[in-house]
């Protein structure tokens, strides 16, 4: 059994008010207590670490990542991100395109995430299913695993039009994208009947993985993860949700000001960003970070991405401190990075706050993280080290993934 305890920290556990002063304590991965020192027995046999009055944090949460399969400095052979051979590609499953050794597992880190859900890209109008990862501590990806299936990427708006029209085929419009939803959701839908007949009359069934996964949507055990733009793509994305009755998560969100109290009124969360690009494509043109604050304000559920590598994964604090500089509340801010992604992708049974029973993804930081001065200066995941600033050397040390 491994026991690590942090005290004299501020506690910000996210889902209840600061601490200061306090103490938390670790048993084999899971936080088993938190609160005032008083109040706080530490075992014996625990690794103590004083915070000096520093804060703790749980590990913040990159919700729409790239990280592991658009690998940086390796070009096009490590780009992995869209298998742009059909245009539905929900047999696809990012698990099986990551490279742990990715530096922007370094850098995610660094930057205080310690979970990060790995997406398929937008050149399809379905992409295929993602995964949700701790960002550090195996040898394998499968030993780093949050939870293997969360969702299932597609994409509305520019992207698959621009794919697709120039290989002649469809969809070629965002009529043909729409077509292309349906029709695999109807096929989908007759593929489950006649898997529940065959199941009844005691008849083989030969599975097919791409209908698998989208009867496994509407069966509500995997979300829709939409990623759209303009306000026009994210009334349609909601319209096909209406139709087929499955659980939406629009990825964007970039015009969601604009009918943010429809969003509010139908409970349809928002992963909004990246918010440090240029407005280098039309859907694009009213990219604003104040966009978030207004979202936020109409009683939107909102999480944060950087979508690595549009914007680097260390970068995710960033654009939460300049979002409040545009109008976000702080604690919205800091629920963005944290509680809400977890909320939103089903993962808040083990992380997104610092609650007895939840993992132990611990993030020591100089001050406020939306500071941007402040520094995440110790990492740990599962309650076990995995990262420290080295102030000597000028830069962060993680420990041997291979050891």
């Amino acid at each position: 059994m491994t026991t690590l305890a942090i005290t004299n920290a501020r506690i910000v556990p996210v889902v209840g008010d600061p601490i200061e002063g306090g103490t938390l304590v670790a048993v084999d991965g899971r936080i088993a207590q938190l609160g005032a020192a008083a109040g706080i027995r530490v075992p014996d046999d625990a690794e103590v670490v004083d915070a000096g009055g520093r804060w703790l944090l749980p590990g913040f949460i990159e919700a729409h990542g790239h990280v592991g399969i658009h690998e940086e400095s390796n070009g096009a052979m490590g780009d992995d991100t869209n298998e742009m051979t059909d245009p539905d590609m929900s047999p696809a499953r990012a698990i099986d395109a990551i490279d742990i050794e990715d530096e922007g597992f370094r850098d995610a880190l660094s930057g205080g995430v310690t979970s990060v859900v790995v997406k398929p890209g937008s050149g399809n109008p379905i992409g295929g299913r993602t995964v949700a990862i701790k960002t550090w501590g195996g040898r394998t990806i499968d030993e780093q695993l949050l939870r293997a299936d969360v969702s299932v990427k597609s994409a509305l708006g520019e992207n698959p039009k621009r794919v697709w029209a120039g290989k002649g085929k469809t969809p070629a419009t965002r009529m043909g994208t729409a077509v292309v939803i349906r029709q695999a959701f109807e096929d989908a839908r007759f593929y489950a009947a006649k898997r529940a007949k065959a199941a009844i009359d005691g008849e083989p069934f030969q599975r097919d993985l791409g209908k698998e996964t989208l009867a496994a949507v509407l069966d509500g055990d995997l979300i829709w993860d939409q990623h759209c733009h303009r306000h026009d793509d994210i009334a349609t994305a909601i319209r096909l949700a209406e139709e087929y009755g499955y659980r939406l998560v629009v990825n964007h969100g970039t015009e969601g000001h604009k009918i943010a109290d429809v969003l509010a009124e139908k409970g349809i969360p928002v992963i909004f960003g990246p918010m440090f690009t240029t407005r280098s494509k039309l859907e694009l043109r009213d990219r604003a970070i104040g966009n978030l604050a207004l979202i936020a304000r109409a009683g939107v559920t909102v999480a944060i991405t950087t979508d690595h590598p549009v914007v680097p994964i260390n970068f995710l604090v960033h654009q939460a401190s300049l979002a409040v500089k545009e109008g976000l509340d702080p604690v919205t801010a800091i629920e963005a990075l944290t509680i809400n992604p977890a909320s939103i992708l089903g993962l808040a049974g083990r992380v997104g706050s610092l609650e007895p029973g939840k993992d132990a993804d611990l993030v020591l930081w100089s001050g406020d993280p939306l500071d941007v001065t402040a520094r995440a200066e110790r990492v740990w995941i599962a309650g076990e080290p995995v990262y420290a600033w080295d102030a000597a050397a000028g830069r962060g040390i993680t420990t041997p993934r291979f050891a």
